[in-house]
């Protein structure tokens, strides 16, 4: 049940509040001054507290402050008999609840406990949506751009700065725009996203700014728009090159003016919602081509930002990989699960044209299909993943002889090391080399060494 802590020097005020109170089913406690109410609330939990403002020695709006600092506080609700509204708000502005009068009333004491309780139970929930929301923001990767990713955005989320996040198909752009979001000043506030690209020609702008009723066909009530839903918080603008030209202009004048009408209204609407913006396209070449405006390109790209395709950070896919199949492992309530380097070795040969999304999605089939593997090896992978290059285009992906190079010793290294089964001292016959110098080699391709 839940459980209140009465806090008056008044002990006839106890007694009768802990008699009415245990009659309702709530379990009390007392406490005769700020200090012992202090150390009750360090020592057990409590719903709410029934906090008198004129106590001997620390007084109550001292007592709240205190109060209101400890982690999972409970709802305070602050008693006087010489009330004034100045001491009201003063309570209002420190964390009460709310405030009662001398002499109670047993009736409303009742409601304010009740609704105290709802307003804590609400704020727990609140708070265990959020962690559980957490790993939706978690960027996976020690990879040179991937930290300087991160770093870049612990840098720029607090400030109001309008981002442009490029990046191909799956690569994160959302997960980007996320964690903007949850380091930023706004991240109590909603963030609402809008895929450009999936919202017909005839309905993005119904979307993005909610119309009136009787404004097109269909429009039988009033709609909030997304802009206005976001107001105070973020507004992600996902794959913005696929928006009209006409579009594209009534979100320039909203930028520029932080207002817009409905459609179908002629009210404005004021908002202050941050803009976070994705496109998979170039969009200066699409400016080219008259697809989009320069204007609206120049509003948008104040702080750009580049998230790089997974083949060009091979290095953080084990750690992907693995961080997916504890996150599937746990969604589909199976005990941990593990990945073996021969498969690791797999998923690092393969080009991932889809990127992270592609990672992910072939880990969550891995694990649905396998239901009672504990290990997954390389016979569990999907065969589209088992290329090993030989329909790539030559050289397409690399920038320098270096880095071809490089591949195509990986490449041989591992075939040879499969037609091997593994055995580093046969290979290293095969190769015509020492066992020492292709441990080097390995180690400094990225090959795990296991014998």
């Amino acid at each position: 049940m839940p459980s209140i802590l009465i806090v008056d020097d008044e002990p006839g005020i106890r007694r009768s509040l802990k008699d009415v109170l245990e009659d309702e089913g709530y379990t009390t406690a007392q406490a005769e001054s700020g200090e012992a109410c202090l150390s009750a609330v360090g020592q057990e939990t409590f719903d709410v507290i029934l906090l008198d403002i004129w106590l001997p020695g620390m007084d109550g709006l001292e007592t709240l402050a205190k109060v209101r600092e400890m982690a999972a506080a409970p709802e305070v609700i602050m008693i006087s008999g010489h009330g004034t509204i100045e001491t009201a708000v003063r309570a209002t502005k420190l964390g009460a609840y709310d405030f009662l009068e001398k002499p109670l009333s047993i009736d409303k004491t009742l409601i304010l406990i009740k609704n105290a309780i709802d307003a804590r139970r609400l704020r727990e929930e609140n708070r265990d949506l959020k962690k559980q929301l957490l790993p939706k923001t978690v960027i996976v990767g020690e990879s040179v751009p991937m930290k300087a990713l991160r770093q870049q955005i612990q840098i720029m989320a607090p400030t109001n700065g309008r981002v442009l996040i490029f990046g191909e198909s799956g690569t994160g752009k959302e997960l980007v725009a996320r964690a903007i979001h949850s380091n930023s000043m706004r991240k109590d506030e909603m963030f609402v996203e809008v895929n450009c690209a999936a919202i017909p020609e005839d309905m993005i702008e119904s979307e993005l700014f909610g119309h009136r009723q009787g404004a097109f066909a269909g429009a039988t009530a009033d709609k909030e728009g997304t802009f206005q839903k976001a107001h105070g918080g973020t507004l992600f603008l996902d794959e913005i090159g696929d928006m009209s030209l006409k579009t594209q202009s009534k979100v320039l004048r909203t930028l520029d003016e932080q207002r817009f009408a409905p459609v179908g209204g002629d009210e404005p609407i004021t908002v202050d919602t941050r803009v976070i913006a994705s496109t998979n396209k170039d969009l200066e070449e699409e400016i080219s081509r008259g697809n989009f405006r320069e204007d609206l390109f120049y509003r948008l790209n104040v702080i750009p930002f580049s998230v790089p395709p997974l083949r060009e950070r091979k290095e953080d896919i084990p750690l992907l990989a693995r961080h997916f199949l504890k996150e599937f492992s746990a969604t589909y309530g199976r005990r941990p699960r593990e990945i073996a380097d021969d498969a690791v070795d797999i998923l690092m040969r393969y080009s991932w044209p889809g990127n992270v999304r592609e990672l992910r999605n072939v880990i969550e089939r891995i694990v649905i299909m396998n239901p009672t593997t504990f290990r997954f090896e390389r016979k569990h992978l999907p065969p589209l993943v088992h290329r090993d290059g030989s329909r790539r285009v030559a050289g397409s992906e690399f920038s320098t002889l270096h880095q071809a190079r490089a591949a195509y010793e990986r490449d041989y290294i591992l075939k040879k090391l499969d037609e091997n089964h593994g055995n580093v001292s046969r290979t290293a016959e095969t190769l015509g080399l020492e066992r020492s110098h292709l441990y080097r080699k390995m180690k400094t391709l990225g090959i795990a060494v296991k014998e």
